[in-house]
């Protein structure tokens, strides 16, 4: 079975808390928890200035797959001027941070870029806890077309998950955060496991349990494999 974790950081976090996770020791931990590959996003992308941004930089490497940063804003405000240079750069998969960066995420100028980025067919990650689940439905009823990976949610919003997944079969959810017993397992009897994709956010969040979670699952091994790594091939294609 293939094993792709979808949510992954590079490069140094703020705090001396976590440490600092270049290319070579990524992979390292990826062998070490049997784990094929991963999608990585540039720290100093996410916790700094999205204005440098790049797909396919320092993280380039068989078994990784970029997934930049970026700001959509008015041209000049960040990376880069306007979605037609994403379309143009093709990346796996998007992130973006409103609260973080600054700008409304169903703002005119940003449904602009979400739907050139669905027509293109260019998914996007959002985080739970920063961007909140309302945010998330807001965009995926403004822009159904786009599909969106909703990243770190919480096991007790549950319910809210599944609400938001019957709603809006754009919408994807990644597992490393439902660290409740039976959590997964749940969600995928409610929206199916092809809704649902593993993920660590490791070095941030622990990626030993998520591994560790995916290899005891109670569900049939079909479901296991979209989890693994199906599912998310299915938000990127």
């Amino acid at each position: 079975m293939r094993i792709f974790d979808a949510h992954r950081l590079l490069g140094p976090v703020p705090g001396d808390h976590v440490p600092s996770v270049d290319v070579a020791g990524l992979l390292a931990e990826l062998d070490h928890l049997g784990i094929d590959g991963a999608a990585v996003t540039p720290s100093n992308g996410l916790y700094g200035d999205p204005a440098h941004e790049r797909p396919g930089g320092d993280d380039a490497h068989e078994r990784l797959v970029s997934v930049p940063v970026i700001l959509p804003a008015v041209p000049g405000a960040g990376w880069p001027d306007g979605p037609g240079a994403v379309v143009d750069a093709a990346p796996a998969m998007v992130r973006a941070c409103p609260v973080r960066h600054r700008f409304a995420l169903t703002g005119p100028v940003a449904l602009r870029w979400w739907n050139e980025l669905a027509a293109a067919g260019v998914p996007l990650a959002l985080d739970a806890l920063e961007t909140g689940l309302d945010r998330v439905r807001a965009l995926a009823t403004a822009v159904p077309e786009l599909r969106v990976l909703v990243l770190s949610p919480g096991y007790r919003s549950l319910r809210e998950l599944a609400e938001l997944l019957d709603a809006n079969p754009g919408v994807y959810v990644e597992t490393g955060t439902l660290a409740a017993a039976g959590a997964v397992e749940w969600l995928a009897r409610q929206a199916g496991a092809h809704r649902l994709v593993f993920g660590t956010g490791a070095p941030v969040w622990d990626d030993a349990g998520p591994r560790f979670q995916l290899d005891h699952l109670r569900l049939p091994e079909a479901d296991i494999e979209l989890i693994a790594s199906g599912s998310f091939e299915a938000v990127r294609s």
